[in-house]
């Protein structure tokens, strides 16, 4: 818990001095509105006496500037403790987003993204609205209730000390309390990230929901989450709405000791030990008291709700990436020349087996590598490591002869460029998206990037051109443009090592090969690695690669392959069967030919 809160007040940083204003502010402001009960006796006492107009109005006086200057210090002590929590606020969703931004992909998997949603938005707002009620409520109501309560036994001597008697039950019934709704406010905030992650799943997906019209069933999932949220909160509210029946009962009970010990000692002593003055001020304080208690209450359980939302950020800011550069960093790639040392890859520890097994591979500078392989050959893990998106479990990944782990890893992902399976575009012009590969590149090396991909010819079919807007996700272009533009911002990047991920997958056959000569023209010394699902993607490369299972089944050309893999054979077989079956048959006749020549010599 110690921790907890170091990390999190550090995200207050410049608004500590709102921060220290605020109690400080709050101190003057109780101050002033526990002088009001007393000076409100004494002009009571004032016009019991009969007292002339002149004296009245003086005492009234003193009691509106009284009022004046406690508005004033509830009004400073509004806006610093508004500029403190909203400030604090921000910088905890800032310091959460940065430290995403380091994250590796093992980090990033722990995480979902509806969860991390949820952490940045409803979580830091639930922290906001405790940390605004700690530093003005918490230390008001505090403050208030000693002081009321030292001013009443001032006042009514002895008959104060009922006021004590309502500490014990409250404070035994706000813990009860707590102890009860914290498991149930965890649950609830576990709930919340499913709900989440249903809303995002549906956006994401919904031109597929509506493709299947399976919008009732979507609904009626959304429902379910929703309702079994509502349930928790609904439990978790009730019980703390049980506060404030409690602080009736206690305050009632209080005020009617109060009244009647109060009235004995005014009819016993005839106004000696307590007078009407006297009377109205301690039912004032006790009023203060009991609204103190009150308040607290509401604080405890605003920091019940909050206190999960804190857990769950802390492990957001915490959370430290498992790649990190080493002492001394090599910042420069010598080439684009790979090697695999006996490589074995799992995403966890206590996976029962690897996803990639004893891969020992060597590719050099300015090769054109092809992968193919099965669904879940491992096809993109083999990739992944090249960058150091995820460090390897045995062996050694090596980028231009040193090991990755070697290297800074802004520089070594500088010098790997890669188009991934799943293409993002982001919000902002096409020009925009595709300087992510170079910011600095000129207008004239952006159309030479997208003419090389062969975007250029949609790309000047759109009224803006270049300055066409790109919505949130690519979704105003086609599969097949957004990896096109995705092509052509790695390009720009001219990196010494360039992965494309599955990523022609959505062009004909003719624009792919229309790409990948433009890769010769423009990045010629660049290593090449395609994982394509389509052999006639690959046919051209210098190796291919067949993987199965996570293990390097066979290495070669193309005609190499169809000779001597089987997958590779059933790969190819499968895409091109007419054809195939025509050369086959050809074989076979010329074979039958040539047999029969010979036997006729």
């Amino acid at each position: 818990m110690l921790h907890l809160l170091r990390r999190l007040a550090a995200s207050i940083r410049e608004y500590k001095g709102a921060t220290i204003a605020t109690p400080i502010l709050v101190l003057g402001e109780v101050i002033i509105e526990v002088l009001i009960p007393f000076y409100t006796a004494d002009l009571v006492d004032i016009i019991s006496r009969g007292a002339a107009i002149d004296e009245i109005l003086a005492s009234g006086a003193v009691l509106l500037l009284l009022a004046i200057i406690s508005l004033g210090f509830g009004t400073a002590a509004g806006i610093t403790c508004s500029k403190a929590s909203a400030g604090f606020a921000k910088n905890l969703r800032k310091d959460m987003f940065y430290n995403v931004q380091t994250f590796s992909f093992e980090v990033i998997d722990r995480f979902s993204t509806s969860s991390l949603v949820t952490r940045m938005t409803t979580d830091v707002t639930n922290v906001q609205m405790a940390f605004m009620q700690i530093i003005r409520t918490a230390i008001r109501s505090p403050l208030m209730f000693i002081f009321s309560f030292i001013m009443s036994f001032y006042m009514a001597g002895d008959i104060a000390v009922v006021f004590a008697f309502v500490v014990p039950p409250l404070f035994i019934g706000l813990v009860a309390i707590i102890l009860i709704v914290h498991p149930i406010f965890r649950r609830v905030f576990h709930k919340y990230d499913a709900l989440n992650e249903s809303i995002q799943e549906n956006i994401n997906g919904i031109r597929v929901v509506k493709s299947y019209v399976r919008e009732d069933y979507e609904i009626k999932k959304f429902d379910r989450a929703a309702a079994d949220v509502q349930k928790d909160f609904t439990k978790a509210e009730r019980i703390l709405a049980l506060n404030n029946p409690l602080m009736n009962l206690c305050s009632y009970t209080v005020f009617v000791c109060v009244i009647y010990f109060a009235g004995q000692a005014i009819i016993r002593t005839q106004g000696v030990q307590v007078n009407i003055g006297q009377f109205s001020a301690l039912f004032t304080y006790g009023f203060q008291i009991l609204m103190s208690l009150m308040m607290l209450s509401m604080v405890f359980a605003m920091i019940t709700i909050a206190s999960e939302s804190a857990n769950r950020i802390y492990e957001v800011l915490t959370a430290e990436t498992t790649i990190k550069d080493p002492a001394n960093p090599i910042t420069k790639v010598a080439d684009g020349s790979i090697d695999f040392d006996d490589v074995s890859f799992s995403y966890s520890k206590d996976a029962e087996r690897f996803a990639l097994k004893d891969v020992d591979l060597h590719i050099k500078s300015g090769e054109v590598i092809g992968i193919i392989g099965g669904t879940g050959s491992a096809k993109s893990t083999l990739v992944q490591l090249i960058p150091r998106l995820y460090d390897v479990t045995k062996g050694a990944v090596k980028v231009g002869g040193v090991d990755v782990r070697d290297y800074d890893v802004e520089a070594l992902r500088e010098a790997v460029s890669m188009v991934l399976q799943k293409n993002v575009l982001f919000s902002g012009t096409i020009a925009d998206n595709l300087r992510w590969g170079d910011p600095n590149a000129t207008d004239e090396e952006v159309r030479e990037a997208a003419r090389l991909a062969q975007a250029d010819e949609f790309i000047e079919r759109f009224p803006d051109g270049y300055d066409t807007w790109i919505e949130q996700g690519g979704t105003n272009v086609s599969g097949g443009q957004k990896q096109r533009l995705c092509i052509a911002r790695a390009l720009l990047k001219r990196p010494k090592v360039l992965i494309l991920d599955d990523s022609t997958s959505a062009v004909d056959t003719k624009t792919d090969a229309l790409i990948q000569q433009g890769f010769k023209e423009f990045i010629p010394e660049t290593t090449k690695i395609i994982i394509a699902q389509r052999t006639g993607s690959v046919k051209d490369a210098d190796r291919i690669i067949v993987l199965d299972n996570g293990e390097i089944s066979a290495i070669g050309t193309h005609d190499e392959l169809l000779h001597t893999s089987e997958i590779y054979q059933e790969v190819f077989r499968s895409q091109n069967k007419s054809t195939h079956d025509e050369r086959w048959e050809r074989q076979e006749q010329e074979a039958k030919d040539a047999k029969e020549v010979a036997q006729n010599a």
